[in-house]
């Protein structure tokens, strides 16, 4: 098993990279495409320099994590600030804007209010009578800020 490992040449590795990327063409939504190019980039430094089996496994073990580690990174620096601007899913961002009339008086400070099917914890600056109009102003956590609306 050594002499097969210690046979190894830039060419195995540059097959073996180009076979994972083979394999992402078959869906695996980026799992094999960080391997693929860690295997090319490993085939490309053995055609340069000599390094025995052991340097060349540790080579692409450290640069399939190098890699991946820098793709999730960037990945979810992007998720995040699309995650921003969108409202789909995202119940609380949907809820800004909407006007409700209150079923019963609210006295200033925290209450619940019933929105759609389900009732949600408000808070309001000012005493508002039983159907007022009101418009939910700003979402912090499940706690909705509500005035009047005019």
């Amino acid at each position: 098993m050594i002499e097969l490992l210690d046979s190894l040449n830039h060419w195995h590795w540059l097959a073996f990279g180009l076979a994972l990327l083979a394999l992402e063409l078959l869906g695996t939504a980026g799992y094999f495409l960080w391997l693929g190019l860690s295997a090319l980039i490993v085939g490309a430094l053995l055609l340069a320099m000599p390094m025995s089996w052991q340097l060349q496994w540790v080579s692409f073990a450290v640069f399939s994590l190098a890699t991946t580690w820098l793709w999730w990174r960037k990945q979810f620096k992007q998720d995040k600030q699309s995650d921003a601007h969108r409202e789909l899913n995202q119940k609380h961002k949907q809820l800004i804007g909407q006007s409700v009339r209150l079923d019963h008086d609210f006295p200033a400070g925290k209450g619940r209010i019933k929105l759609g099917d389900s009732t949600w914890t408000a808070q309001s600056d000012v005493d508002l009578e039983a159907n007022t109009l009101v418009e939910i102003t700003s979402v912090e956590g499940i706690i909705l800020t509500i005035s009047k609306k005019s």
